[in-house]
């Protein structure tokens, strides 16, 4: 044990990537990063923690902010609860903490969206308290070297792998430790196809004496796909166009879209279904544009943008705005990515 720690530490500390909350491992930027890096990779979340730390400095910062705002930043990130999350979190450091964060596991557990790995990161990290982080890539590692071919999404596989951290766990250099453990799964004991010859755990990995690398982790449950058809409602009319807020029950809560219908089937929508669908008295759809599908975790997205003619004051409980301002409301990747190939004025013809 104490030897495969000391090569994993001597591993990591001639591997690891120059990521900016390492040379700055303040306890608020430490769990900034850890919140943006949650369902999230380095490569995709590193623009978007350098956006927030140059837009909220400090804790203070972010707590004052509009929630809008955070949407606007975290927009196309994904999970917006986490962003909800950053943002309750920063206003109790401030009010209940005078701006500082928890110095102990516990403290730090109770903020918003902190949860036992969050919190083991932050204190070993910013307060080199031995706690060890347990997160997908520790998952992986601990489970190859160990040879556990028990399914690890089950509650007492997971409370042996939080065991086996534990005991691997530095206490001397604990933030070190835990970075090295995940900076290895992350860039050697990937998920698929591991470099197995540059690992410094290779001699005690039973999953690479056993043959078991591409087996390890089993998980037994399988995730259930909901396929859901969206149809939003484009009208401009002088300048402007209506968009609407979503609510709190469902993806994307809180963010910015055009009105919608959504319907059980792949169909597109006649203007009387429209018409009954919104309370309308009139529309004419000039254009209909199907866009690909969009992939969450558990939902298939099938989006179709109807272009229409239509007196904007006859859709209700709409926000009416310029479509200069339209860019500035936090929208849903899918339509920010389709605003950014089509101008509200483009598309095919109706079909």
């Amino acid at each position: 044990m104490i030897q495969a720690r000391s090569r994993l530490h001597h591993w990591y500390a001639e591997n690891k990537r120059d990521l900016p909350w390492r040379s700055e491992p303040s306890p608020y930027r430490i769990w900034l990063s850890e919140i943006i890096l949650q369902q999230t990779r380095v490569a995709q979340g590193m623009d978007y923690y350098l956006r927030f730390v140059d837009a909220f400095p400090t804790v203070f910062d972010l707590a004052n902010a509009e929630e809008d705002s955070i949407l606007k930043l975290w927009q196309g990130l994904g999970y917006y609860n986490r962003a909800r999350n950053l943002h309750a979190a920063a206003k109790q450091v401030v009010t209940e903490h005078s701006g500082s964060f928890p110095d102990d596991y516990d403290g730090l557990l109770s903020l918003k969206g902190v949860g036992p790995y969050t919190a083991a990161a932050i204190a070993s990290i910013a307060y080199h308290l031995p706690h060890a982080v347990v997160d997908g890539n520790v998952i992986r590692v601990l489970a190859r070297v160990h040879g556990i071919e028990a399914p690890v999404d089950q509650g007492l596989t997971l409370k042996e792998i939080q065991n086996l951290a534990n005991a691997f766990l530095s206490r001397a250099h604990p933030g070190d430790h835990n970075q090295a453990v995940m900076e290895l799964g992350a860039l050697v004991c990937t998920p698929r196809t591991p470099n197995c010859v540059a690992c410094p755990l290779r001699a005690e990995c039973k999953a690479h004496k056993l043959d078991l690398i591409d087996s390890i982790p089993i998980k037994s449950k399988k995730i259930k796909r909901r396929s859901r058809f969206f149809h939003y409602i484009i009208a401009t009319e002088a300048g402007k166009t209506a968009i609407q807020q979503r609510g709190e029950k469902d993806i994307w809560a809180g963010l910015y879209q055009f009105p919608l219908i959504e319907t059980t089937t792949d169909e597109t929508l006649t203007d009387e279904l429209i018409i009954a669908h919104l309370n309308l008295n009139k529309i004419n759809v000039v254009r209909v544009n199907a866009v690909a599908k969009h992939v969450l975790s558990h939902q298939d997205i099938y989006t179709r943008f109807y272009h229409t003619e239509l007196q904007l004051e006859q859709l209700a409980d709409c926000k009416l705005v310029t479509l200069e301002e339209l860019h500035t409301f936090a929208l849903p990747r899918l339509i920010d990515r389709y605003l950014e190939n089509k101008s509200l004025s483009e598309g095919k013809k109706r079909h």
